[in-house]
């Protein structure tokens, strides 16, 4: 036979069976098998006991003493090649009869006859015996448990041979082919590594369901749910051409998240065709048409969210505009004929409502009991999970910023003031700068403390500031986004009931009143949310709160400043509902008028006097800068305060009692004109305590809500019209949230 002719008999022995275990052997690393105690002659692990991942409490040298039972026995045990003796009137050795009882017990029905051929042979505490298993499974269980050991997983001899013994008693050419059980993990993550191993995005990118891990992701790509074959496979070639190009912590779920838009489609064209939607040569406007709008009923049914139906118009978009820009529906080639009129137009998309919907930030009253109990959560989960939760509420960093700070992302500027490194991976921008406060620096050295107790030999370039506590032997690999978010879940769950001042309707009226807050919306990003609205509402100017959250676009950051204008204008409506005249008569007038003259002073930054306002028509001409009496406005006509300006009359009225006695107290050398005209007089300091004892006195008659609702729209207004006087720097000061927390 020629050699031609034996490379062609041994391809076709080798077959696709012997293929994936010699691309496994490849693998499998000679250091590895050293360090792991393989012995190629008996076939077997013997598990080193000082090893940091396959350890265990045993003598140096197990074998030693299994030597030494072996001389002293004559192999009366009925299992083959054992060479102990038996025990008593039993068939077995002393090992051999717990095991069989170990292997009867959760399977009544096993054949012992077979047992006895199968059963690993040498029963020594810490070896693992492959002997006598097909070479594929051998090469699988090595491979395994090097995959394991690189990730950091330990593993112990007895688990893998509990999972050895069963592979044996099924009597399997592969693992992959044992049934999955809950109570055996080991197995699961072995298979998972396997399949791995051997994909190839070649064959992979032809199947309906992709395992993403052929393309360096996880979890799986199913397009099985797009019924149109023609459709189903360009928008594979779509996703094969798109995926490369996102970058982030998740490239993968942007691709599924545009793929699932298709599904749709694709349902819309299923049960609004006769042809179910297979022929695409005849597809058009119409049908374009129709899947917009079944999308706009689902949304009136409340089946999808205003959210949903816009993100799947705009990814299907997305998705039909890149077929077509691959070439697809070109002459030749496998869409040629689809009509160019079915493509989502611009204004088939519906309108983003995001702008006119509520904030996503937590009120004031969530974040202060969140505060309080976060020693709960470190209690509950972790000191990691804790310091990640409170970096998330300081920085208003996105969670997966947070958890992937490097162990040394502390710096300083040239003023010597913290600074906070981290990884924008969004926008693939990186080494990125955030001014921070003392104390949250003070957090940040506190977790690296932690991580270099716990990884001392690990360098610091390698190591992470929250390293994760499970399968991390050398603190490179940081924890979770899910697992932060999971234990954070639950830790809210278990907080007391929060109740938020709430405006309502009640037969026809307005009404303040105490609810519980939902606290499904209390999420790990809505700290972010919280952060920049925060920094909005204390009107910091936008180009800098673009630059501290780090957008790249502008118009994503004026967001927050809509919502912050919609809630000054909610603000100023509760307050001006409470205004005073001079006398300290409440002022019952038109309110839209009101209103509008209240915020065209909250939008130029400008009030007609320091302690209320001013609508005398020359003095509003001049900005406030012309008054026809020289500012003694609780004695004019036009005057007019509110609730928001107690401060500042109880401010007016010390420094009036305090110029008079300094006036009275001194003998200043002036005219008794002069005297007269700087003495403050008792009228105007009597019309003053006037007002700020009526003003107090309206505030009481209000109801707990009322009252709370009220002081927070006041604290709205006034830093609202502070804001516009003063240029924030990047370090602005905030409410009084968290007390050691302000930057």
């Amino acid at each position: 036979m020629t050699g031609a002719a034996l490379a062609a008999v041994a391809s076709d022995v080798l077959g696709t069976d012997h293929h994936p275990t010699h691309r496994l052997r490849a693998l499998i690393s000679p250091q590895f098998l050293a360090e792991a105690g393989w012995d190629p002659v008996r076939k077997a692990l013997v598990f080193p006991t000082r090893h940091p991942l396959l350890g265990w409490d045993g003598p140096a040298d197990p074998l030693a003493d299994w030597a030494a039972r072996v001389a002293a026995g004559s192999g009366s045990c009925a299992v083959g090649r054992c060479p102990l003796d038996r025990q008593g009137n039993g068939s077995y050795c002393e090992l051999h009869r717990v095991e069989w009882r170990a292997t009867r017990g959760p399977s009544d029905g096993v054949d012992e006859a077979y047992w006895r051929t199968v059963v690993q042979a040498e029963l020594v505490p810490g070896l693992v015996s492959l002997h006598g298993l097909p070479e594929r499974v051998v090469a699988q269980v090595l491979y395994g448990l090097q995959h394991r050991c690189r990730r950091g997983a330990r593993t112990s001899w007895r688990a893998l041979g509990n999972l050895v013994r069963r592979i044996r008693m099924a009597g399997l050419a592969s693992m992959e082919d044992l049934p999955p059980r809950r109570d055996d993990p080991l197995h699961s993550t072995i298979v998972a590594a396997l399949r791995q191993a051997v994909l190839d995005p070649e064959t992979e990118r032809h199947k309906d369901v992709w395992q993403m891990s052929a393309f360096g992701y996880g979890g799986t790509l199913d397009f099985s749910e797009i019924s149109q074959g023609w459709l189903r496979e360009a928008v594979k070639r779509w996703a094969l051409d798109f995926l490369p190009t996102r970058q982030g912590k998740t490239p993968a779920g942007k691709v599924r998240a545009r793929v699932m838009a298709v599904v749709k489609l694709s349902a819309s064209l299923r049960l609004q065709r006769q042809d179910r939607g297979e022929d695409f040569t005849v597809l058009g406007a119409a049908d374009i048409s129709a899947f917009c709008n079944r999308l706009a009923f689902l949304q009136a049914k409340g089946v999808v969210s205003a959210r949903l139906r816009l993100s799947t118009c705009l990814m299907a978009r997305v998705v039909l505009d890149g077929i077509r820009r691959l070439g697809l529906t070109r002459p030749g080639q496998p869409l040629s004929g689809l009509p160019d009129d079915f493509a989502i137009r611009r204004g088939q998309i519906p309108d983003d409502s995001e702008d006119d919907e509520p904030g996503k930030d937590l009120p004031k009253e969530v974040i202060q009991v969140i505060c309080r109990h976060l020693p709960q959560l470190g209690q509950q989960a972790n000191d990691e999970i804790q310091t990640a939760v409170e970096l998330l509420i300081d920085t208003g960093r996105r969670p997966s910023e947070i958890c992937a700070l490097a162990w040394d992302c502390l710096q300083h500027d040239t003023d010597g003031q913290p600074v906070l490194i981290y990884d924008n991976v969004k926008s693939k921008r990186f080494g990125r700068r955030l001014p921070v406060a003392t104390a949250t620096a003070d957090l940040i050295r506190a977790a690296q403390a932690r991580a270099r107790q716990r990884f001392p030999d690990t360098p610091v370039g390698e190591l992470k500031l929250l390293p994760s506590t499970r399968n991390n032997p050398h603190g490179r690999r940081p924890i979770s986004p899910d697992n932060v978010s999971s234990m954070h879940r639950r830790w809210i769950m278990g907080l007391p009931q929060v109740t938020v001042a709430t405006e309502t309707t009640s037969d026809g009226k307005a009404v303040v009143v105490s609810l519980p807050y939902d606290t499904a919306t209390i999420t790990v990003y809505a700290y972010r949310h919280t952060y920049a609205q925060r920094h909005a509402d204390a009107g910091v100017p936008v180009d800098v709160l673009r630059e501290l959250l780090d957008h790249l676009r502008m118009d994503t950051t004026q967001r927050y400043y809509r919502i912050g204008e919609k809630r000054r204008r909610e603000a100023v409506d509760r307050v001006a509902v409470m205004q005073f005249d001079r006398h300290g008569s409440r002022i019952w007038r038109d309110a839209t008028a009101l209103l509008d003259d209240e915020r065209m002073r909250l939008a130029v930054g400008e009030v007609a006097v320091s302690y209320g306002g001013c609508n005398e028509p020359s003095n509003v001409n001049a900005g406030g800068g012309a008054c026809p009496i020289r500012f003694r406005c609780v004695g004019c006509g036009h005057f007019r305060t509110d609730a928001s300006y107690l401060p500042d009359l109880e401010a007016y009225l010390a420094d009036l009692l305090r110029n008079r006695e300094r006036i009275l107290a001194t003998g200043i050398d002036a005219d008794d004109w002069a005297r007269a005209e700087a003495l403050p007089s008792t009228e105007e300091i009597t019309r003053v305590q006037q007002l700020i004892t009526r003003i107090k006195a309206e505030l009481d008659d209000l109801t707990d809500a009322e009252r709370d609702q009220i002081e927070q729209a006041v604290a709205v207004v006034r830093r609202g019209r502070i804001s516009l006087r003063i240029t924030p720097t990047h370090r602005h000061p905030h409410d009084n949230l968290r007390p050691m927390r302000t930057a």
